[in-house]
């Protein structure tokens, strides 16, 4: 349970109508904005010339409302004691450099890459997948950062509004927000960039934020598209019926971005399921596979190539296939290196 001393937030748990999805995201990075004035400049510290720190971005402003799908969340204070759950969240922090806000972490999709791996040393892991309530109380949070809404259930890490009542605030990830107006449709890296400038909002670190997002949007320009007109298939997980990207999500964004046209790119959702019959239909020039530890892509190619319909695509019998890891496939920090991987692989073939 939280101990009394633990910092904690305001937060009203309440449904809110569904607005815009650009002004909810940017909601709280707004107010940062207007009210920074008004606010100590936290990451310039103390002695630093004025134009130093006009110089950066502004420093966020408490309390700090922000509508996070569908519910209002008010921060009094940067959040000290965080659980992450999924690798998204867990790899956002760290490449904002708040590992050691950090104090246990859930169902991550895998080992975090090379560039945060020093920061993540030591971590504790609470569960392999989605923590109980009484294990997520145990770390005595007073902010649970989740992937998706689903983490946040009386099955789960607890709902929303009993956390609230316990001390705990919550945040989803908003590109997992699923209620309409609030789910990205579709997702774009303004999107994703947006979320790191919000985290950086809630966690007062919005000159880290502003960095990341440079680094990150001047790598994506300096990626060029493959423009050989290739279609393909974004191949995650199935083997009765294949599970993959669809037409609005992060597979959707990054094939855009890499010069791939998705086969599926009319269904209107972040992901769908398709007979093996329609895939043979599509008959896709490259098929993107993704590789995780519980369903790797050698696992797929196998099935790819013993299943009688596929086996005789020219993607199959050719091995056009390109690879991506299963944390790339959600919003976060590894989106723009997917992109880059894919269109590398792509030149390969």
């Amino acid at each position: 349970m939280p101990t009394s001393s633990s910092p904690r937030s305001r937060r009203r748990a309440v449904r809110r109508a569904p607005a815009m999805r650009t002004a909810s995201l940017l909601a709280g990075v707004a107010v940062t904005v207007l009210l920074a004035g008004c606010a100590q400049t936290a990451t310039a510290g103390a002695g630093t010339d004025a134009a130093d720190a006009t110089a950066g971005a502004a420093a966020s402003a408490y309390p700090l409302t922000i509508d996070n799908c569908g519910t209002e969340v008010t921060f009094d204070r940067a959040p000290e004691r965080v659980v992450t759950i999924k690798s998204s969240t867990l790899e956002l922090l760290l490449a904002l450099g708040l590992g050691d806000r950090v104090v246990g972490t859930a169902f991550s999709d895998g080992p975090v890459p090379d560039a945060y791996a020093d920061a993540a040393d030591g971590l504790e892991v609470l569960s392999d997948k989605v923590p109980s309530q009484e294990v997520t109380l145990a770390a005595e949070p007073d902010l649970v950062f989740a992937g998706w809404e689903s983490n946040l259930t009386a099955e789960g890490a607890g709902d929303r509004a009993t956390l609230d009542k316990l001390g705990v605030d919550t945040y989803v990830a908003p590109a997992a927000c699923k209620e309409e107006g609030y789910m990205p449709d579709p997702l774009t890296f303004d999107e994703v960039f947006g979320e790191f400038e919000q985290a950086g909002a809630i966690f007062d670190v919005p000159d880290a934020a502003a960095a990341l997002v440079a680094k990150q949007r001047a790598a994506l320009d300096a990626i060029e598209p493959n423009d050989d007109g290739l279609t393909a298939l974004w191949y995650s997980s199935g083997d009765d019926q294949p599970f993959v990207g669809a037409g609005i999500g992060a597979p959707q964004m990054i094939m855009d971005a890499a010069g791939l046209e998705n086969v599926v790119a009319d269904v209107h959702d972040t992901w769908t399921s398709l007979s093996w019959e329609a895939v043979v239909e599509a008959n896709p020039d490259v098929i993107v596979l993704v590789d995780a530890p519980w369903n790797t892509a050698d696992a797929k190619i196998a099935a790819l190539e013993a299943n009688a319909a596929t086996a005789a695509l020219p993607a199959v019998q050719q091995h056009r296939y390109v690879i991506v890891d299963f944390p790339s496939t959600e919003a976060g920090v590894r989106n723009v290196d997917a992109v880059a991987s894919i269109v590398e692989q792509l030149q390969a073939l």
